[in-house]
């Protein structure tokens, strides 16, 4: 048999419950992350066509706790709610989630599982909220493994392989399971990246970039109009995809650079870069699709002013969707709180915004 690295580097058919079937409960909290560097484009199966980094949060995430007890005569099954109320449409996404990793967990089959998840932070509205739901089923996985096989041989190896298995449920996901700065795919002169799991860049990081501050604007918080996946799928055949790529490798060696020397200003003009870039590849698809909002580009003007009238080193990113991440070194929080909300609130929704900064990463709960 033909095993295919990217969905079965961990494939272990043996790993069965003999005997009595264990019910119990396992939870995780597991934050979102911001990209500063974008993945926009997939290679099959879910690996991507430029490596990313990202900052991993500590406010925004999702908090996931599922109850597992032995299945019935119908096998596996999965029941989801979603803060509080059944969720059908994220039950038949993570039914079908553990479906697909049967070959890497085969006691899944075993287990029916109620699950009861919640977020800090509004759902699909370009917050990579797959990327901490995925993320926080994949560690609950990877713990129930770890408590009735034992089959880790340190931390390391168990957050790996959640990332792995992250990764297989939302490519972003991979990232989350790491806190402070990691990068997912394989990247020139840095040992131990992979396009199977991210990597934690924990060392010679700039003491000033692990304090960073990451106030969310929530400029609207509706579902997009154009999941993620869609727009991944559009870059196929992208007319500048592949310059794209290129750019994207690029500004990762020089963002990193900039992280381990505390350079700001080559920080602010790579993450900006790419957050335009990144909607830029969205309006140029085909079909083209627009996610920003007036209030973001609202924003980013004003943005622009503060820092160059208050020489202020604030700088923003966008993921997929019109919400604005402000972001800046916690020393200047005193004078940007204030340019938030006499200046940028206007164009928030009621919800306003999230304070948040950066995360040390997931926490078992239960």
């Amino acid at each position: 048999m033909t095993v295919n690295p990217s969905t079965d580097f961990y494939r272990n058919p043996e790993m069965q419950f003999r005997g009595e079937i264990p019910s119990g409960r396992i939870g995780w909290r597991s934050p979102s992350n911001i990209a500063l560097v974008k993945y926009w484009g997939k290679k099959p199966v879910q690996l991507p066509q430029n490596p990313s980094m990202s900052i991993t949060l500590k406010n925004a995430y999702t908090e996931t706790v599922a109850e597992y007890m032995p299945a019935d005569e119908r096998g596996m099954d999965v029941v989801f709610y979603f803060h509080g109320e059944r969720n059908e449409q994220f039950e038949k996404k993570t039914k079908n989630f553990f479906e697909s990793m049967q070959a890497t967990f085969p006691f899944i089959g075993q287990l029916r599982f109620v699950i009861r998840s919640k977020n800090t932070f509004p759902h699909s509205a370009g917050i990579a909220s797959s990327a901490s739901g995925m993320s926080a089923l994949a560690l609950i996985l990877c713990d129930l493994e770890r408590k009735y096989f034992d089959t880790f041989p340190n931390e390391e190896e168990f957050f790996r392989k959640a990332s792995y298995i992250a990764r297989l449920g939302s490519g972003s996901a991979s990232r989350s399971v790491y806190g402070g700065v990691s990068v997912w795919g394989e990247t020139e002169g840095l040992p131990g990246t992979s396009d199977l799991y991210a990597f934690p860049v924990r060392e010679d990081i700039h003491p000033d970039f692990l304090n960073y501050r990451d106030t969310i604007l929530l400029v609207d918080k509706g579902q997009k109009k154009v999941s993620s996946r869609a727009g991944h799928e559009l870059m196929n055949g992208h007319p500048f995809a592949r310059q794209r790529f290129d750019q994207a490798r690029k500004n990762l060696e020089i963002l990193l650079n900039a992280l381990k020397q505390g350079d700001l200003e080559t920080f602010i003009r790579i993450i900006e870069l790419e957050a335009l870039t990144l909607h830029a590849m969205m309006m140029t698809s085909d079909p083209y699709y627009l996610l920003m909002k007036p209030g973001t580009l609202n924003i980013i003007e004003r943005i622009f002013d503060f820092r160059e009238n208050e020489n202020i080193p604030v700088s923003f990113t966008l993921d997929a969707g019109p919400n604005v991440h402000l972001l800046y070194p916690v020393t200047y929080r005193d004078k940007v709180m204030p340019f938030i909300e006499n200046e940028l609130r206007t164009f928030l929704t009621d919800a306003g915004y999230i304070d948040d900064e950066v995360g040390r990463g997931p926490e078992k709960i239960i």
